[in-house]
């Protein structure tokens, strides 16, 4: 990266390196954050008609610069057996719908009676999203117990989590009858990538802790407390994402392009400054922090658990060059961790990012692109034959004639029409694959065109094989998107679309990453983030669990004397000192 140039796409678009992303400050959370702070963005409770059991419904109305929204959430009574996170789930704890404008009592009607439904409801394009979400029943009933009783939570119960609630889908692409991307082109409060679904979850988290009050003070009356503030800062919002992601990444090559590129000039842009003595500082409390942070993860997956171990003893080995002053220039720091894991790479390069947001912020006003893929009219083969061999050379040398290159395959189920994986020649369903195998259709591309004269116009060979239409408009479009296609194989046996589901779960914003399994993840979003009473632009990068000194100053200075909490069970891990 010397003077500032951007990284080559076969660096970047690697999907083990993909697969290591974190959230930085051009992810979709901060930055909604930071444009609600700036423009003083107020949430507030417009209904609360719960019973005593919690059950019901509640509205929150959200004022922009120039608009109103109200997000609606109806809370249900569910059986422990129906709780499901999966798509194929009829029941869920919470349903809810962000709304454009007003709500009057005929919408309202009509939203009582088709959010809860979900797929199986039809709604208006006044609604914007629709989503669901499911208790973590142990931190649930946890909180209420705790509260009730006067008492603050255990940290090993909240830290073991770290959200109340758990989203399982949250639609806002003209699903089901609601409002299409279209719509939000002109709403300069949403029309940024994906910032009305995560506002409807920024809110959520909000209601998840109001709900959780309300419970705890029908349940305990006087003697009822609050959750303390850095812890409910903590607390954000669980997502449950399985393979539904993936070919949102390979059908959008435009977007896929703009985000990874505008990360990379804010890259480029950042890491030809000089390392200065009060950046490194800065830089090491960061670390420091990403290291408790990784410590803090609870993950299943044995894999998971390996890269965060070697990235935390890498980030220590840096954290004590760092303070030996080794480095004053960002580029030979990042030159030297070159031989660190990807996690440990990735987790330096947010770093930096964090350090300078007059550089960086304004990279993400242009994140959003026109996805139209054309030919260029008079295009030659020839012209088509060099960019294959020149750009798509990873395509090019996989062998297809291998069975394992071709092992899996891609389709929607019949009932929820959701992406399954299934394996070639043993499962059935591959005469409805889904067109995710970019890298075979290159290489039959190239293999068609190999035997033509270079000097053939191109729209004479596709009259001539017509299949090819698709793959050659995406070939000549990503001339002007280098990272637009992530070099893959889906059909390798080998492939871990785990990695996938990473990179864009980053872009959003989350954290905690908590592999379930090769085909689904849970993660956290709006860990850390500043509450909707008390919004800011600060940072919030690698949330950890507060202090016992913080907490137990929080506990002296928002309780009188004569009602201080007793027995409270927090306690310090010495990791944080």
């Amino acid at each position: 990266m010397d003077n500032g140039t951007l990284r080559e796409p076969d660096i970047v678009m690697n999907p083990s390196r993909l697969g290591a992303m974190h959230q930085s400050r051009l992810s979709f959370v901060r930055s909604l954050v930071r444009r609600m702070a700036r423009q003083k963005w107020t949430i507030s409770q417009s209904e609360w008609a719960l019973d005593g059991q919690g059950f019901g419904h509640v509205i929150y109305r959200i004022d922009t610069l120039e608009n109103h929204y109200h997000l609606l959430i109806f809370s249900d009574e569910i059986a422990n057996d129906e709780r499901n996170d999966r798509v194929i789930a009829q029941k869920w704890d919470i349903t809810f719908a962000l709304v454009h404008g007003d709500v009057d009592s005929g919408l309202f009607s009509r939203l009582k009676d088709n959010v809860p439904l979900q797929e199986a409801g039809r709604n208006c394009s006044q609604v914007l999203v629709l989503a669901r979400a499911n208790k973590s029943m142990r931190v649930f009933e946890h909180l209420v117990d705790s509260l009730s009783s006067g008492m603050q939570p255990q940290r090993d119960i909240l830290a073991s989590v770290g959200y109340i609630l758990r989203t399982t889908a949250v639609y806002g692409n003209g699903k089901f009858g609601i409002a299409d991307f279209e719509v939000l082109k002109q709403n300069l409060d949403f029309e940024p990538s994906f910032s009305a679904q995560m506002c409807a979850v920024y809110v959520l988290r909000q209601f998840s802790l109001d709900w959780v009050h309300y419970l705890a003070k029908q349940r305990g009356g006087d003697q009822a407390v609050e959750l303390i503030k850095p812890l409910q800062r903590y607390l954000g919002v669980g997502n449950a994402t399985g393979l539904g992601m993936v070919p949102y990444l390979i059908n959008h090559p435009k977007i896929m392009d703009r985000w990874l590129s505008q990360r990379e000039h804010a890259i480029a842009a950042t890491s030809c400054q000089p390392l200065t003595q009060a950046k490194s500082t800065s830089l090491v409390k960061l670390l420091r922090r990403a290291v408790i942070h990784l410590q803090q993860v609870i993950t299943i997956d044995t894999n998971q658990q390996e890269k965060n171990r070697l990235s935390v003893q890498e980030l220590d080995t840096l954290i004590s060059r760092l303070t030996q002053e080794l480095y004053h220039q960002w580029q030979t720091l990042i030159q030297d961790t070159q031989t660190y894991s990807y996690e440990s790479q990735e987790i330096v390069i947010t770093c930096m990012l964090e350090l300078y947001p007059d550089l960086v912020d304004k990279y993400e006003l242009t994140m959003n692109a026109d996805e139209a893929l054309c030919l260029r009219p008079g295009l030659l083969i020839e012209e088509i034959l060099q960019i294959l061999q020149h750009r798509y050379l990873w395509a090019l040398n996989i062998d297809f004639s291998l069975a394992k290159s071709s092992h899996w395959f891609w389709y929607r189920s019949k009932d929820k029409e959701e992406p399954r994986m299934g394996v070639r020649g043993v499962e059935p369903g591959d005469e409805q694959e889904m067109s995710l195998d970019i890298a075979r259709q290159v290489s039959r591309l190239h293999q068609a065109l190999i035997n033509k004269p270079v000097s053939m116009p191109v729209s004479e060979f596709l009259l001539e094989q017509p299949q090819y239409r698709s793959i050659t408009r995406r070939v000549w479009a990503m001339t002007q998107c280098p990272l637009g296609d992530i070099q893959v194989n889906l059909l390798d046996k080998q492939t871990l679309p785990m990695d996938l589901l990473r990179c864009k779960l980053a872009m959003f914003g989350a954290t905690k990453f908590d592999p379930r399994s090769s085909r689904w993840v849970r993660v956290t979003l709006f860990q850390g983030a500043p509450m909707s009473d008390e919004l800011h632009t600060d940072e919030w990068l690698f949330p950890v669990f507060p202090q016992e000194g913080l907490l137990q100053n929080q506990l002296q200075n928002q309780l009188p004397q004569n009602n201080a909490i007793p027995g409270s069970s927090l306690t310090t891990n010495p990791d944080e000192a």
